[in-house]
């Protein structure tokens, strides 16, 4: 998915979330998500798709090993990734 807007609405909607909860868990900001799930604005910026990324524990198998950031290292070989404190959604 290219839209970064339609992933965040949708992830919100599956997980029963406000944009508040999305905003505390991806460390992007409410007013932000809001404007990117309403079109206005677009997510480019590297660094805050990674912090979406992984506030959201989006698997290394689903975003590649060059999203990875240095706090979580790609696992031994055979080992599934491990959560980071809060429930998959």
């Amino acid at each position: 998915m290219r839209d970064f807007g339609t992933f965040c609405m949708l992830v919100r909607r599956l997980g029963g979330l406000r944009q508040e909860d999305l905003a505390t868990l991806t460390g992007l900001g409410q007013s932000f998500l809001s404007m990117l799930e309403s079109g206005v604005r677009r997510l480019t910026n590297i660094d805050k798709i990674i912090m979406m990324l992984d506030g959201l524990d989006v698997p290394i198998e689903l975003t590649g090993p060059m999203l990875r950031t240095s706090a979580h290292p790609t696992p031994p070989h055979g080992e599934p990734s491990g959560s980071l404190g809060h429930p998959p959604l």
